[in-house]
């Protein structure tokens, strides 16, 4: 008998039929949001977008609060991010994830589907006694986080706003009433740890808008040197709408020893053209493309190279070197909060990559140009041609002028 009194191989075994009926219950669970629609969208987030947060933060070790999760798929998601970057623990096995779950959710059903989620993972959490509004009745008031992965409801209306003009969350500003982007960014801020980091999914709105005092608060998030890095994410991702979506990414400390000094910068990605269509609706990101998106944060974040991998353990950071980062115009950009500010503080991708490079054929340009007008000026003869072909049928026909 092994540790315990269990047979050999007994926790493997355990662990492998958590991860299977773990795999089960999200398809399930993605299946059912699809044919939901909108509001199968209120309990869960697409899978890969989710790993573009997870692998973009590598929440290792620490606190990792989601305010509104829905049925979970963040957490799970981080606990097997850390399963699968853990490093041997020199026993041939492999570190155990060293990371602490909080959250809470408002919808009574959504909650307790969330609590499944992770028990049949294994994962061990606290959602709270009971579902609750985190605007109204926050579970964790004390909770200082490492890591906050989210994604709140788009645009909400109705967040009674109107009766928290004097909360102590709106540091940057008070949100207004009728749409609660900026309270939730202002209450994702308000629960980081001092070198926390926080990844979240908003309207894209959210990163240009000017009603209602949005525009003030988002100048003072970006006066403040929290805005860490913008993605504009491609359309048709999500099960319970078909515009395009953004993710948000907070640094309470860019001097953090952990990364390079990057106060005054921010990132910029805009990955609109990446993913694959998977049905005539719905849209993926690849492996490929949360790699490129995540290792391109790495590298400007200043994230050591182990290999071919930016993604690693921190403890293992020690005589490693750091993989330089390029802007790729069309694609990222690494941007001051002085050109921030000549945009009027709109966080918008496209505003600061700017147009990808056309390929060169190869061709001069004034032969291309009298070629291109040779067969235009051909065109226009068919054309002719073909107008006169069309009046004289018209004409046999006793269809004249």
């Amino acid at each position: 008998m092994g540790e315990g009194g269990r047979r050999p191989g007994e926790g493997q075994v355990k662990r492998g039929a958590f991860d299977l009926l773990g795999r089960v219950y999200e398809y399930f669970l993605s299946q059912f949001a699809s044919a939901e629609g909108k509001k199968g969208g209120q309990f869960y987030t697409p899978r890969c977008v989710v790993r573009v947060l997870v692998e973009m933060l590598a929440p290792y070790k620490g606190r990792v609060y989601d305010p509104c999760c829905g049925s979970g798929g963040m957490f799970v998601q981080s606990v097997e991010f850390v399963k699968a970057h853990a490093t041997g623990n020199g026993n041939g096995g492999k570190t155990k994830a060293d990371v602490s779950i909080f959250g809470q959710e408002s919808n009574h059903t959504t909650w307790r589907l969330a609590k499944m989620n992770l028990a049949i993972r294994g994962i061990e959490g606290n959602l709270g006694k009971e579902h609750a509004d985190s605007f109204h009745r926050d579970l964790h008031p004390d909770l200082k986080a490492d890591f906050i992965l989210a994604n709140p409801p788009f645009n909400m209306s109705d967040w009674g706003g109107e009766l928290l003009k004097d909360d102590k969350r709106w540091k940057y500003g008070i949100p207004p009433s009728g749409n609660a982007n900026f309270a939730s960014v202002q209450d994702f801020i308000h629960h980081l740890a001092p070198t926390g980091y926080a990844g979240f999914v908003l309207a894209n709105g959210s990163m240009s808008s000017n009603q209602s005092g949005e525009g003030e608060i988002r100048k003072n998030i970006i006066e403040a040197d929290l805005v860490d890095c913008m993605i504009a994410l491609p359309g048709q991702l999500f099960y319970s709408t078909q515009i395009p979506v953004c993710l948000w990414f907070i640094a309470r400390d860019k001097k953090n020893s952990r990364f390079r000094d990057r106060r005054g910068e921010v990132l910029f990605i805009d990955a609109r053209k990446l993913g694959t269509m998977v049905d005539r609706v719905h849209r993926e990101l690849t492996d490929n493309d949360i790699r490129k998106i995540a290792d391109t944060y790495h590298a400007w974040r200043g994230d050591v190279d182990v290999g071919a991998d930016l993604r690693v353990c921190p403890d293992t950071r020690a005589n490693t070197q750091v993989r330089p980062y390029q802007d790729i115009p069309g694609f990222c950009k690494s941007a001051t909060i002085e050109e921030i500010r000549k945009h009027g503080y709109v966080l918008t991708p496209g505003r600061y990559v700017g147009a990808a490079p056309q390929e060169d054929d190869g061709e001069p340009f004034e032969e291309k140009m009298q070629r291109l007008i040779a067969q235009l000026r051909e065109q226009q003869a068919e054309a002719a041609q073909l107008d006169a072909a069309i009046a004289k049928n018209l004409e046999e026909l006793g269809y004249e002028g």
